[in-house]
């Protein structure tokens, strides 16, 4: 299916969100984030939620196209 630029730019999007939605996962379960503080923590577990969620978002697009 060929896709218009602006939706392509979409599924590019989501692309790199995921890459880096996975990466930042990946560092709430090292051992550098167990020795921030509670607030700070707070903050990078919110932001992956938030990222989550925009993806989700962007697939939903994605699926309308």
């Amino acid at each position: 299916m060929h896709l218009h630029s602006h939706q392509q730019r979409v599924e590019d999007e989501k692309n790199e969100l995921d890459t880096k939605i996975g990466a930042l996962g990946k560092f709430l379960g090292g051992s550098i984030f167990e020795s921030l503080d509670a607030g700070e923590q707070d903050r990078l577990k919110r932001q992956y939620q938030h990222m989550a969620h925009y993806s989700d978002v962007l697939g939903e697009r994605i699926s309308n196209f």
